[in-house]
């Protein structure tokens, strides 16, 4: 099932300008319903090829939502169009962050997320700089709010990150002492994340740096796994962690 694109205002704020997202695929669940997960796929990728992937997980009870990234000028590229959550000229996170394309992600990731039912737990995951975005999400869900200063409304319960980064590593240590988040329980958000070691894309001491900087802010419950001979992809062993990591942390039957 696709749905059509939506545009976004920043964290439900009007943006400088309209932003398109492609469309979006949804994997439903083959049993009883206990988890959603939004899916965000990589720089030059569309939520397809991953809903197909994530459609053969052996996790029968959560339903998959896959979105297309907007098309947009890309730095990296100089300047040439991609499909990209948010601008980049480095893909790592000593790179700028263009916040105002990580804040409209992440809040179509909150609105795709909105319309779940109350019991339903919710997560986020991602490759690439699908991860980065969702490691933004979990930071805007630990300090309570985007970038922007809006109020960031989605309780999560998981996110994953394979082969990315951490965005605005350098000024979250300062938002999260503000929010006092790590003794408020924003801290205890579950995150996974894994890197290749041969990772040429993004470097592997990205993967790991970022994963100290959330312990650092007071993420308590941050798992690192990394992969000899893995580049910038992912592998079954890898994808068979996730299954096992997403199973016991939303309790799945």
């Amino acid at each position: 099932m696709s749905l059509a694109g939506s545009s976004v205002a920043s964290g439900g704020k009007a943006a400088r300008r309209a932003i398109e997202f492609g469309k979006t695929y949804v994997v439903r669940p083959k049993g009883k319903h206990q988890a959603t997960i939004v899916w965000l796929h990589g720089l030059g990728d569309n939520g397809s090829s991953w809903s197909q992937l994530l459609e053969m997980l052996p996790l029968p009870n959560i339903k998959w939502i896959c979105p297309t990234a907007p098309t947009r000028p890309i730095a990296l590229f100089g300047g040439f169009p991609s499909t990209a959550w948010f601008d980049v000229k480095d893909l790592s996170e000593d790179g700028p962050d263009d916040l105002e394309g990580l804040d409209a992600s992440a809040a179509h990731v909150a609105y795709l997320l909105s319309t779940e039912p109350s019991d339903i737990k919710l997560g986020v995951g991602g490759f690439s700089m699908g991860a980065a975005t969702a490691l933004y999400s979990a930071t805007c869900h630990a300090v309570g709010k985007y970038g922007n200063g809006n109020p960031y409304p989605t309780n999560l319960s998981a996110v994953v990150g394979l082969s990315g980064w951490l965005p605005c590593s350098k000024t979250l240590k300062s938002k999260m002492e503000e929010k006092n988040a790590s003794n408020s329980g924003a801290g205890s958000l579950p995150i996974l994340l894994c890197h290749g070691k041969v990772d040429d894309v993004v470097l592997y001491k990205f993967g790991e740096k970022s994963s100290q900087a959330l312990h650092s802010v007071g993420f308590q419950d941050v798992i690192f796994k990394s992969y000899n001979g893995l580049g910038h992809y992912t592998v079954p062993e890898e994808m068979d962690e996730v299954c096992a990591w997403l199973t016991s942390k939303l309790g799945l039957l």
